[in-house]
């Protein structure tokens, strides 16, 4: 066996023991779920009180944020059916979780969905051979139209109750989604997103593109979450943390 196997093979024998260690987690595992757990060393001790998770596949970050924050509003979106079924199941229930079946962009209207063979590597834009090369059964298997909101006409920003942390992992169309959150944005401390370095999907804005934007509209890097190698041992992906400077005095959220 490879090194690389073996080092993959460990880090799931150390995810299922830690999945296993809390009763949410094992939930989750019953509907095939396991929690985001690569986000902790961002996320662990943030405050927050409303969680919009852009990209939510089956809740695997949803699932760890409502074990962090038990008392936070979740708005969780995702246009494909068969993972927005899962999640629905998941948080049958559970009041505080409202799901968003449809994609996000920088406008409404609608969209044709690449879907992946690996369905949470999904994404409104073509899959790219840059992607391909990075993770191997990833093609492309089916086309289907979905709808796709502005996060500004679905959430009504005024009412939110914060601290609030916005997740995007939407697979390249992350900046499209900031610019359909203008006013969103304006009450949101916390951006938790995935960004490349290089092109994965044809017409995918690159890190720089997306922290610029951010970094314009008030955000500083604050930290860094899971990151994901090349077979050259770059890194390709990371999950980046950009929060709001708090104000002198201030005790952090």
């Amino acid at each position: 066996m490879g090194l690389t196997r073996v080092r993959r093979t460990l880090r799931r024998i150390w995810k299922l023991t830690r999945l296993l260690r809390r009763r949410e987690f094992r939930r989750g595992l019953r509907f095939g779920v396991a929690a985001s757990l690569e986000s902790l060393p961002a996320l662990n001790g943030l405050k927050v009180a409303t969680v919009i998770d852009v990209g939510a596949n089956v809740g695997q970050f949803s699932l760890l944020m409502t074990a962090l924050q038990p008392e936070a509003a979740v708005h969780a979106f995702e246009p494909l059916a068969s993972s927005a079924s899962v999640l629905s199941r998941l948080f049958a229930g559970n009041p505080r979780v409202q799901v968003h079946r449809c994609a996000v962009g920088a406008g409404n209207g609608e969209a044709i969905l690449h879907i992946s063979r690996r369905a949470d590597n999904s994404s409104l834009l073509p899959i790219g051979a840059g992607q391909l090369r990075f993770a191997p059964g990833t093609d492309a298997v089916a086309a289907v139209p979905v709808p796709v909101r502005t996060l500004d006409s679905e959430i009504m920003a005024e009412g939110l109750a914060r601290p609030v942390l916005l997740k995007l992992d939407v697979q390249g169309g992350e900046l499209a989604a900031l610019e359909g959150a203008g006013r969103l944005l304006s009450v949101v401390e916390h951006v938790y997103v995935e960004v490349s370095f290089t092109p994965l999907y044809d017409g995918q804005p690159l890190a720089a593109a997306i922290v610029g934007h951010l970094q314009a509209c008030g955000f500083v890097l604050a930290g860094i979450g899971g990151c994901s190698s090349g077979r050259d041992g770059r890194i390709v992906q990371a999950d980046l943390l950009l929060s709001r400077p708090s104000p002198p005095g201030a005790q952090p959220s």
